[in-house]
């Protein structure tokens, strides 16, 4: 008696009877299984808000320091401490020239190559429980507190999609360039 999952079996059986599983669960030629629909083209805007390190893609708005601090308190506290450095998940500040040790602090201020990736990726993932829940100008600003953090910000600066990525970042230059003439 086969005692492995029947949906496994049925697909082993019909690839030694020489049978395209696709075929013949309802499947075309091409490959397509009739599941899902092309998305339109507001669901795609929705999607594609990635953020370059030249700055393209960022959205209008624009944040500080000040308003950074409400903004991590609220939402980003919980996985990171009070601070950006004590809660159970990744260290945000600190680490400065431990690369090269035998206990490298990957932070944003030690590792992070552009100010852009940290807004790309805190609008993109975060918080953790809620990805997306942030408007640009939340983001803006705790983008501003984090970098005000490892010390590349001034307190009273505007975070926006003119100056944020006009932040030098520390470790720039210790990545190697994408070679593929695609690549932004």
């Amino acid at each position: 008696m086969c005692r492995c999952d029947g949906l496994l079996c049925r697909g082993v059986l019909l690839a030694l009877l020489g049978l395209s599983p696709v075929a013949a669960w309802g499947g075309d030629a091409g490959g397509a299984v009739g599941l899902g629909r092309t998305a339109t083209d507001d669901e795609i805007r929705a999607w594609d808000i990635d953020a370059a390190p030249d700055g393209d893609g960022l959205p209008a708005g624009g944040g500080t320091v000040g308003e950074g601090t409400g903004v991590f308190a609220e939402h980003c506290a919980r996985c990171h401490g009070a601070t950006g450095v004590e809660g159970p998940m990744a260290a945000l500040a600190g680490g400065r020239g431990t690369l090269a040790t035998a206990h490298p602090m990957k932070t944003v201020g030690s590792y992070w190559p552009y100010a852009t990736t940290l807004f790309d990726y805190i609008r993109r993932a975060m918080p953790f429980d809620a990805p997306q829940s942030l408007t640009p100008d939340q983001v803006y600003a705790v983008t501003a507190w984090i970098l005000f953090r490892n010390g590349l910000l001034e307190q009273g600066a505007m975070l926006n999609q003119t100056t944020l990525p006009r932040i030098q970042m520390p470790h720039r230059d210790g990545f190697v360039p994408d070679p593929r003439p695609d690549s932004r």
